[in-house]
C-alpha cells in the first residue's frame, strides 16, 4: 500500500509511525509547497506542491496518486480540508482512499460557530460564544458573559490570531484589529462576510485532549484521552494518557453523531468539573503522538480498514498514564 501525505509540514512523526505499519510493503509519498518541510526527510518519495487554493491544487494531487500509484490519501492541513473533501469522488474515480470526511463534517468542524452549535445540539457544553461586537457589548452588560474573554478566527487554524482581553476598550481595539489582520492572513480565503472574529467565554482550567476515532464508513470505534501539561506554538508539548470515563463517552457522544472518517482531534477544557468542548479537528493533529506512543495504533487499523479488513478495537487502547513530551530534531533536507 502507498500512502501520500499533502502538506507535509513538520509532522515527521506520523509519516514514521505509518512507515512503521506497512512493515516494508508499500512507500510513503510526501508533497508540501515548500521542499524544505522537515517531514519530507520521512519520505520514500517527496513531490513539490502549489499552494493548497491553487486551481491546478486538486489536478496536480491526481497526478502524483497516478504517478506513485497511491492507495491512501491523508491530509495534514486545515485550510484544504474542505477542497480535498468537496474533490473526494476524484479521488474514488482512481482506486484512491482519501481519508477525509464529508462537506458537511468538515464545514461543522472549521466553521467554530457551527462547532459551538453542534456541541450545544448534542447537549454538551462549549463556551458561550459570540460573532458580532454589538451582541457581545449587551451579553457584557447583561451579565452573560464577563472578562476576561478570548478571540480568534471562526474560521482559523493553529493558534494564529487568538488573544485574550481583559477589559472593554481592549475588547473594542483588538476585534478591530484582527479583523484587519486576519485578511492580511492565509485564513483570508477561507474567512467568509463579515463576521468572522469570535468573542468567547474564556475557561480557566485543565486542558485536555481527544482523538475520537472512526472507521472509514464513519463508525465510531474509540477514544483516546489526554491531559495536556504543556503546549507550544497551540500545539501539545508534553502529555499523559488518563483513564477518564466521563470524558471518552462525551468522545464517543460526538463520534458517533459527527460521524467522520478516520481521527478527529478534540480540545476540552475542565472548569469547576464541567467540561468544556472548544475545538473539533478532523484530522490528525498535534496530540496524537501522545496517543500512538501509548498504544493506539490507529494507523494500523486505518490501513487494514483500507484493505476491507476488520480491526481487533483493542489495538485502539492506550495504556494509561504513560507522560511523553516532544523535543526538536534536525533534519537534512
Amino acid at each position: 500500500m502507498n500512502i501520500f501525505f499533502t502538506c507535509a509540514g513538520r509532522r515527521t512523526y506520523l509519516l514514521q509511525y505509518f512507515k512503521e505499519q506497512l512493515h516494508g510493503n508499500g512507500l510513503i509519498i510526501a508533497g508540501d509547497m515548500q521542499m524544505s518541510a522537515p517531514a519530507l526527510s520521512a519520505a520514500d518519495a517527496v513531490v513539490l506542491l502549489p499552494a493548497v487554493y491553487a486551481e491546478n491544487y486538486i489536478g496536480t494531487l491526481l497526478d502524483v496518486c497516478n504517478e506513485h500509484h497511491v492507495d491512501m490519501l491523508i491530509s495534514l492541513n486545515d485550510l484544504e480540508l474542505p477542497i480535498l473533501s468537496a474533490n473526494k469522488q476524484c479521488f474514488d474515480k482512481i482506486g484512491v482512499t482519501a481519508v477525509i470526511s464529508s462537506p458537511e463534517v468538515v464545514d461543522i468542524c472549521f466553521d467554530k460557530i457551527k462547532t459551538a452549535d453542534f456541541i450545544t445540539s448534542l447537549e454538551l457544553k462549549s463556551p458561550k460564544t459570540y460573532v458580532n461586537l454589538n451582541v457581545a457589548r449587551h451579553a457584557i452588560a447583561d451579565g452573560e458573559i464577563s472578562f476576561p474573554l478570548i478571540l480568534k478566527p471562526r474560521w482559523g487554524s493553529g493558534s494564529i490570531g487568538i488573544e485574550i482581553v481583559d477589559d472593554m476598550e481592549e475588547l473594542e481595539m483588538v476585534y478591530r484589529l484582527l479583523l484587519h489582520k486576519v485578511k492580511k492572513s492565509i485564513l483570508a480565503t477561507a474567512s467568509q462576510g463579515d463576521e468572522y472574529i469570535m468573542i468567547q467565554q474564556f475557561i480557566s482550567g485543565m486542558e485536555y485532549g481527544l482523538d475520537i476515532m472512526n472507521d472509514l464508513e464513519g463508525n465510531h470505534i474509540a477514544v483516546s484521552v489526554k491531559q495536556k501539561l504543556a503546549m507550544r506554538a497551540g500545539e501539545t508539548d508534553k502529555a499523559i494518557t488518563v483513564d477518564n470515563a466521563h470524558l471518552r463517552e462525551i468522545g464517543a457522544t460526538i463520534g458517533r453523531a459527527l460521524k467522520h472518517i478516520g481521527n478527529l482531534d478534540c480540545d476540552i477544557l475542565e472548569e469547576n468539573g464541567e467540561y468544556y468542548v472548544l475545538e473539533l479537528n478532523p484530522r490528525f493533529g498535534g496530540g496524537f503522538p501522545f496517543s500512538y506512543e501509548a498504544g493506539v495504533n490507529l494507523p494500523g487499523a486505518l490501513i487494514s480498514w483500507a484493505k476491507g479488513e476488520k480491526i481487533n478495537p483493542e489495538m485502539l487502547q492506550p495504556t494509561y498514564g504513560l507522560t511523553f513530551a516532544k523535543c526538536d530534531v534536525l533534519v537534512k533536507r
